[in-house]
């Protein structure tokens, strides 16, 4: 589980993200929507460590991401498709981690067999459309089979088939007692995946509860004709 606390986070005299309090469960997607600019980035990147927070802080199953010896196995991430060295290829991207983390190398071929990217596994990353570079960042965030998974934004470029793939993938997920929180900036899109659905704006939170009770209440039963 996720939790955070009054997590606030200053860029000099601008606000970005202003005491934010929720908790991410397991065993559902959870979706993280807010418009562009709301403090969905921000916030993920104080989950990793990657920007310290002003204020307030973020456990991970109780401790700092910083105190996870081993943080592929507990945390799986996607924030940025194209963090990839462009002259690395996808196998070599992946193993790298995985030896960072004491993953065996046979797992480098497994998630690259779930992601469909086993024919390009000895290209060049600099050679991968985008579509392909989300891909092959969920591999990276499947890598050490974790617990929890974070996924920014991760229908970027795909086709219908892949925004489909990543959708399913989501959910078998989550049936699995997995922890799965993705963002997006679009409604239409987590009213098709989410279960859960945390909303910020401005960096502070609007709405925390089950996606059937925020359907209803804010689905319109009534329509204006003008003529």
């Amino acid at each position: 589980m996720i939790e955070l606390h009054q997590l606030t986070k200053r860029y000099g005299n601008k606000l970005a993200v202003d005491g934010l309090s929720f908790q991410v469960p397991q065993g559902v997607v959870t979706g993280f929507l807010g418009p562009n600019g709301a403090g969905k980035s921000t916030t993920m990147r104080m989950i990793l460590d990657l920007d310290r927070p002003t204020s307030g802080r973020v456990s991970i199953d109780g401790k700092g991401y910083g105190q996870l010896s081993e943080p592929l196995k507990k945390i799986g991430a996607l924030l940025e498709a194209k963090a990839v060295h462009p002259g690395r290829s996808a196998y070599d991207h992946l193993l790298w981690l995985a030896q960072s983390n004491r993953i065996p190398r046979s797992r480098v071929d497994e998630v690259l067999a779930l992601v469909g990217l086993t024919p390009v596994a000895k290209k060049r990353a600099k050679g991968f459309s985008l579509g392909m570079g989300q891909r092959l960042g969920i591999a990276s965030a499947l890598l050490g089979d974790p617990e929890i998974l974070m996924f920014d934004e991760p229908v970027n470029g795909l086709d219908p088939e892949g925004i489909l793939w990543i959708r399913n993938l989501m959910k078998g997920l989550a049936s699995e007692g997995r922890t799965v929180f993705v963002s997006s900036h679009l409604m239409s899109e987590m009213a098709l995946t989410a279960d859960h659905l945390v909303v910020i704006g401005k960096g502070r939170l609007l709405a925390d509860l089950s996606m059937a009770e925020f359907i209803k209440q804010n689905a319109r039963s009534a329509a204006r004709i003008r003529t």
